[in-house]
């Protein structure tokens, strides 16, 4: 067991050291993390759809409209391979998720709240689609395998956070204020973090071929 178990914590340091040494993806490392504790008030769905909407088994559409949007953006993703400031579209892409996010608190008509989400889903999509391609392209062969999986715990952690981050501010102040202050900070974080990693910015699919 111990011997199973070293190669492991070494392999998870080598993978943390990695992700440190290269700024421009322990930026959008942050930004990502950022916009799911900050803008993700996915556990806060159930309260919206009864007390906003009248109607508890509307939840189900409130699910739904992230995933939709998320479909919307991988059936038109033709046009990613194109762009070249990748960095940038995942600055912008996360931006307008906490935008949308921010705007959904306010949004007391059902096919509005259901659309903003659902723009919300298809930003996050978007967002994910180049921080898998920034990833793949700057990781060596080698280490691949340890950085998708330090993105897949960073990927299954954040998102809990988001829910408990939501969930306690909103039974300190409302459902609103947490779903509208999430989605503005996630947009201070998102810039925050760009002006902090200015390779973020920086970084170009060519170059990094």
């Amino acid at each position: 067991l111990d011997e199973a178990t070293a190669p492991g914590l070494r392999a998870i340091r080598e993978a943390v050291r990695f992700l440190v040494s290269k700024k421009a993806m322990l930026g959008f490392f942050l930004v990502d993390t950022n916009a799911m504790v900050f803008g993700m008030p996915l556990a806060l769905f159930p309260a919206i759809a009864d007390r906003r909407f009248g109607d508890a088994t509307l939840v189900g559409y409130l699910y739904a409209a992230p995933a939709a949007g998320a479909l919307v953006a991988s059936l038109a993703s033709g046009w990613a391979s194109h762009a070249r400031r990748q960095g940038v579209v995942v600055v912008v892409a996360a931006s307008a998720w906490g935008g949308a996010i921010a705007l959904f608190a306010f949004a007391d008509r059902l096919w509005l709240a259901l659309l903003l989400i659902g723009l919300a889903g298809l930003a996050d999509q978007i967002s994910a689609i180049f921080r898998n391609a920034m990833l793949l392209a700057m990781t060596p062969d080698g280490l691949r395998g340890r950085m998708l999986g330090l993105e897949f715990m960073q990927v299954a952690s954040a998102p809990s956070l988001g829910n408990l981050e939501a969930g306690a501010l909103a039974s300190l102040t409302s459902i609103r204020f947490s779903v509208a202050s999430g989605g503005l900070l996630c947009i201070v974080g998102c810039l925050a973090t760009a002006i902090a990693f200015p390779a973020l910015l920086r970084y170009e699919r060519a170059a990094a071929a």
